[in-house]
């Protein structure tokens, strides 16, 4: 198997320990670049991580001999950006959820690697992590019959930054697409068309309660996916507290799961409850860089791609779209 030779464009703190050693710890993989505008803090990255080469321009990464494929974990308003200059040049792509700012670019950045014949990759790695693949084994192995509905309720406390007016990018629908829930509900509504398949219809209700920026801070929707399961979410980033719950009903029992906290899977039915310890891994993107790596050598097929990402981008788009419409009244 080839070693596949890694860049990341944008070194920030998703990259110090959810993603970044992932690339140096996954067998046939290696981090041999790094890129962020600020020289000494791309020198300091590439110092405390062992990484040989560091640049302030993207486009002198990407043109890099010796660098193979490209992560870019950038905000999502340069997604679009740097995934064609990597496809341009030939190199396969993977990029930081959500895929881009919205729907129209994800599919722009797909059909530009499909013309240059690269893949694209992004990072739903909750697709391949082992904790949350045992909620997948208990649905493929009949554990609570045949499923009916999912409810999702994730709140969440607005931070002393945001109550200051000290806003971070992820609340400018400019730089994040949208407020939180583009960067916390995509990796719940992803997983779930992961579990169930695409989502075939979707309607969504949109608000800011809080005030305190002017993306959306609430939003509650309800799907159907293609597979016939239903699905109702509800999102609020103005809350007393942190959680995110998740229940998958079967007419013989319900699964209940978190996609963001490291809680056991429970699952009930008449008899009782009984519980699985979940244990995230050091890295967690590490199993999802691994499948791709494994894909690029033609051994097996990584479960994130854009054409994932892409449906994952539609239905929040649709879920918000009201609620954006009347900010442009």
């Amino acid at each position: 198997m080839k070693t596949i030779r890694w860049g990341i464009i944008g070194c920030g703190k998703v990259t110090e320990k959810k993603s970044g050693p992932g690339f140096q710890k996954a067998d046939h993989s290696e981090l041999v670049a790094v890129m962020r505008r600020d020289g000494e803090l791309a020198r300091d990255y590439a110092e405390r991580h062992g990484v040989p080469k560091w640049y302030t321009s993207a486009e002198d990464l990407i043109q890099d001999e010796e660098v193979d494929a490209v992560y870019i974990a950038t905000p999502p308003s340069s997604h679009k950006e740097y995934t064609l200059l990597a496809a341009q040049a030939g190199k396969p792509v993977y990029v930081e959820k959500p895929m881009a700012l919205n729907t129209e670019e994800c599919q722009e950045m797909i059909e530009v690697c499909h013309a240059n014949n690269v893949p694209l990759f992004v990072a739903f790695y909750r697709r391949a992590m082992p904790a949350l693949l045992q909620v997948k084994e208990l649905l493929d192995n009949n554990a609570i019959g045949n499923v009916r509905f999912v409810r999702t309720v994730h709140h969440k406390k607005a931070s002393e930054q945001e109550k200051k007016g000290d806003l971070p990018w992820r609340v400018k629908p400019e730089i994040s697409g949208g407020g939180h829930f583009f960067d916390l509900a995509s990796h719940t509504l992803d997983f779930l068309d992961y579990l169930f398949g695409p989502i075939e219809q979707a309607k969504g209700f949109a608000d800011n309660q809080g005030n305190l920026y002017e993306a959306e801070d609430m939003v509650s929707g309800t799907y159907v996916f293609q597979s016939g399961v239903h699905g109702t979410g509800q999102w609020c980033f103005q809350s007393y507290k942190n959680e995110d719950v998740n229940e998958i009903v079967g007419d013989e029992g319900s699964i209940i799961y978190s996609t963001l906290q490291e809680r056991p899977i429970i699952i009930k039915n008449e008899q009782g409850e009984r519980e699985i310890e979940v244990v995230y891994p050091e890295h967690v993107q590490q199993p999802l860089i691994q499948s791709i790596v494994n894909d690029l050598n033609g051994i097996g097929q990584s479960p994130s791609t854009g054409d994932t990402a892409l449906r994952t981008s539609k239905i929040m788009d649709e879920l918000v779209a009201e609620y954006y419409q009347r900010k442009k009244v």
